[in-house]
């Protein structure tokens, strides 16, 4: 298992930006595919993106793609998700999570869960 905490979260106006942060506790981060997820009010989980152990080779739900960027940092034991052009339909808690598979799109594959940050987009 693996502690993870979430940070980065907050308010910003549609065609912002943010970067979430998620923090790994353990020896072990490096093994670990990690992905972002997120849940809107009254809908299901959803996947964002995902990343694999190296890092090499991200994958993106298709409405994100072309717009958020994941990314890790085995060193710091922390994995990132950039933002950019942000719409109102992305405001969600956004978790990160962890797997021992690959691709990992779906929400059973993860095992180790954060407690979220809020995204509120504006219009």
């Amino acid at each position: 298992q693996v502690q993870l905490v979430e940070s980065g979260g907050g308010l910003v106006q549609a065609g912002g930006s943010l970067r979430l942060s998620c923090a790994a506790s353990g020896r072990t981060f490096d093994r670990y595919t990690m992905g972002w997820l997120r849940q809107a009010p009254g809908e299901e989980r959803e996947f964002v993106a995902v990343i694999d152990w190296h890092g090499a080779t991200p994958d993106y739900a298709d409405s994100v793609r072309g717009r958020f960027t994941i990314s890790r940092n085995n060193a710091k034991n922390t994995v990132y998700l950039q933002m950019n052009s942000l719409k109102p339909e992305d405001t969600a808690v956004y978790y990160c999570a962890a797997s021992t598979s690959w691709p990992a799109r779906t929400l059973s594959a993860y095992h180790s869960w954060g407690q979220g940050t809020q995204v509120t987009v504006s219009s």
